[in-house]
């Protein structure tokens, strides 16, 4: 029998008849009763055989009625390390190692916990405790997050805090053969290739798409805990099903209202369009003006737009300009080929603007960054959203303020809410 170490805690398919090659595996029907049990979807649709086959989990490989499920769960635990790994010799605020504490004694005492901070709490840094117990202990952890991008962020950022530590990274846009490693950082869908293997879950930025609301995803969460295992969830804006766990008693909310510097969340400052931000290849010119000012005053810019077809219309407009000739910019969204390459080029200053969708709106920092968001009254921007995007400005020490600009034709609710939220958060 091959060596299934590599294995351990994950699943995967496999045909009826090859399953015999996993004898003391764990094995079930991949479709049972209509259900797939590797997203728990209610299963419909049919193959030219007329067997069924799951569309909801189709992206990471089809699940076909009469395939077999196998699991590799056998308890096994790693070397006891005194220090858990931890080699970050940094120091965390008075408020910041409050957090961090409580998390560590939850932890200890099989308590789930909500971080509801504020965006550029430096909730990472608040995390590397909590890792480092679970790991002194030689228990298994794992990091997802919904975005692909946040994961290539905080990737190199626990490789550098845990350096003893072996860390896998996983997500759909670059393949890693599955290991058994002792601390995991993916996103939200690949916790579909696990179960029962993690002591404990930390899922950040848990009010994000696709995350939020995916009934596929939360099922996916649920499974790849250990039934001993801890939660522990981050946001800023947390989701009404978590606000509900918390005053049922299963959760218990861990706020901070401060920015690890200390400084405020930028309040958004509104501006009223009464003609369309970009008519006949041309952009408003109050809009385009805000852009130059940015700009002029040396900080990289990220333009979000609401519409994927609308980024190249932009970036036509802009490169047209004649005070704009010499800015190095670019467009980014989910589906682009470059997206990772793009994002580090304007992360290093080979960019000076970015046009983006919401894939950027949260999880990624940018030094000295300013935001201006067209048709902030479209309904993609949900009042979550438009205070993630405010976030990414001000995060540094040295630069705790910034340009948060949203354009508008319509004063929304969404708008309301956000401002509200934010201001509040500052109180």
């Amino acid at each position: 029998m091959q060596d299934l170490t590599p294995l351990i805690g994950r699943q995967w398919l496999t045909s009826q008849e090859d399953s015999s090659t996993f004898d003391g595996c764990m094995k079930i029907p991949a479709i049972k009763n209509n259900y797939c049990q590797r997203c728990g979807a209610n299963v419909y649709a049919k193959l030219p055989n007329q067997k069924l086959y799951c569309r909801e989990c189709i992206g990471i490989g089809r699940i076909v009625e009469g395939d077999t499920i196998v699991g590799y769960q056998i308890e096994k635990d790693f070397k006891k390390i005194l220090d858990g790994g931890l080699s970050w010799k940094g120091t965390l605020t008075p408020l910041q190692q409050n957090i961090s504490t409580n998390l560590v004694n939850n932890y200890l005492s099989k308590k789930n916990s909500l971080v509801h901070a504020v965006t550029g709490a430096g909730k990472t840094e608040m995390l590397f405790e909590l890792i480092a117990k679970c790991m002194s202990l030689g228990k298994r952890a794992c990091i997802a997050t919904p975005r692909i991008d946040v994961v290539n962020e905080l990737y190199p950022r626990f490789c550098q805090a845990f350096e003893k530590i072996k860390i896998g990274k996983y997500h759909g846009r670059e393949f890693n053969e599955a290991s058994f490693d002792q601390l995991t950082i993916c996103t939200t869908h690949q916790l579909l290739k696990f179960y029962q293997a993690f002591d404990l879950l930390i899922i950040d930025e848990v009010d994000s798409f696709p995350y939020a609301g995916d009934r596929q995803l939360h099922f996916a969460a649920k499974h790849a805990i250990k039934v001993s295992g801890v939660r522990v969830y981050l946001t800023a804006t947390p989701t009404d099903d978590l606000l509900k766990e918390v005053k049922e008693g299963n959760l218990e909310v861990l706020k901070l209202n401060r920015r690890f510097h200390g400084g405020l969340l930028p309040v958004p400052k509104e501006k009223l369009f009464l003609r369309p931000f970009l008519q006949k290849d041309k952009i408003h010119p109050k809009l385009l003006n805000e852009i130059i000012t940015v700009i002029k005053h040396g900080h990289p810019l990220l333009l979000f737009v609401p519409r994927v077809e609308q980024i190249p219309v932009y970036l036509q407009a802009l490169k047209k300009n004649s005070q704009l000739q010499e800015v190095k910019m670019d467009g980014v969204h989910a589906a682009d080929k470059r997206r990772l390459e793009k994002v580090q080029e304007f992360r290093e200053n080979k960019l000076q603007l970015l046009v983006t969708t919401t894939i950027l709106e949260r999880g990624v920092t940018f030094k000295h960054v300013w935001v201006i968001i067209v048709a902030a009254d479209d309904e993609i921007y949900t009042s979550a959203s438009l205070v993630q995007i405010a976030g990414r400005v001000g995060r540094a020490k040295d630069d705790k303020t910034g340009l948060v600009l949203y354009c508008y034709h319509k004063y929304t609710k969404n708008i309301k809410a956000a401002m509200k939220q934010i201001r509040k958060m500052n109180q």
